[in-house]
């Protein structure tokens, strides 16, 4: 806990292009958080490496994410957000946690084994390990509310039994984590495949809509959405899956019911609909788009950003990371 509030920790991976998922179901949410919490945001680029990436784009991609942080409404000045690979007290913990994690653990992770059958030619070590890094993300800065998706539940419950394990050896070195419970965004599905979570690695692009979709391609890309034969615009998650799909993003870029915009559509077609949507989620993701364009040309003020909150990040996280090298024998350090 720091200066009064319980601390949170969350971040997101430097590949791909965010997606309207992203934004409405975390990145929206997050911004209405510093008030309550002390918030740590994490460019995890470290995690990024486990599959192979084009150096140069990746740090392309890296400086993108962390200017749409912060285009997106996150108060630098408020919020801690800073590349992982900043600071190299994620990788030290890493190294000690891995000693106190069972492989039985690590191989009923499912994400290694999802991610393991898209990358065949590149099942390396770190992706088998990643959930130790995960943990020890969460745990150098004392975290005591993570936001996380039902896909990443099963890593926090990980990170959790590893820090109760570590505590129970050396008494309480570590917070242990809780899911935040607060308010959740809404859980946006594929266009195409509204059965399945919008994902910024789907092969098929039509499937989502990234934050830096101009207006023309998102409109397009509603226009193309999964629906069903009727024409009724009415929420029904069994019935009309994809048509419900659309009815949950356009509450979120405009902040109506779902009573609401039935009656708006009624004796309407899925057309005006689909336009209808399209439209609303150009215009939430322009001012976003805007500010990170006026953000990545100004390199002086993005730098200072990046060069304060790293500091201020490997300040709480040594802290931290000097307790367990102490914990577990190592030489202290001569200054």
């Amino acid at each position: 806990m720091l200066d009064g509030k319980k601390t949170l920790f969350s971040g997101m991976q430097a590949t791909g292009n965010l997606t309207l998922g992203n934004y409405c179901g975390a990145l929206k949410n997050w911004v209405t958080l510093n008030d309550e919490y002390e918030c740590f945001y994490s460019v995890v680029d470290m995690h990024s490496i486990t599959v192979r990436q084009n150096p140069a784009e990746l740090r392309k991609r890296a400086r993108a994410l962390l200017t749409l942080y912060i285009a997106a409404g996150l108060d630098p000045e408020k919020n801690c957000i800073y590349y992982q690979s900043h600071v190299s007290a994620h990788a030290e913990l890493s190294w000690i946690l891995n000693c106190y994690t069972y492989m039985g653990e690590l191989n009923r992770m499912t994400q290694f084994k999802d991610k393991s059958s898209k990358h065949a030619d590149n099942i390396n070590s770190g992706l088998y390990t990643y959930p130790v890094l995960m943990a020890s993300d969460i745990l150098l800065y004392q975290a005591d509310v993570v936001p996380v998706g039902a896909d990443q539940m099963q890593h926090l419950e990980l990170t959790r039994d590893i820090a109760q394990r570590f505590n129970n050896i050396y008494g309480d070195v570590f917070t242990i984590p809780e899911a935040y419970v607060g308010k959740t965004g809404a859980r946006i599905m594929s266009l195409q495949d509204p059965t399945k979570k919008m994902s910024k690695s789907d092969e098929n692009i039509n499937a989502s809509i990234y934050l830096t979709d101009d207006p023309d391609t998102i409109i397009r890309k509603f226009k193309r959405a999964v629906t069903d034969s009727s024409a009724e615009v009415r929420y029904d998650k069994e019935e009309k899956p994809g048509i419900s799909n659309l009815i949950d993003i356009y509450r979120s870029a405009t902040g109506k019911g779902i009573e609401e915009i039935e009656r708006e559509f009624d004796g309407k077609g899925y057309g005006d609909f689909k336009l209808a949507v399209g439209e609303s989620v150009a215009d939430l993701l322009k001012p976003i788009q805007d500010r990170q364009v006026d953000l990545l040309k100004d390199k002086a003020y993005i730098d200072g950003i990046i060069k304060a909150n790293a500091e201020k990040a490997n300040y709480f996280a040594n802290k931290t990371l000097r307790k367990v090298q102490k914990k577990v024998g190592f030489p202290e350090r001569i200054r």
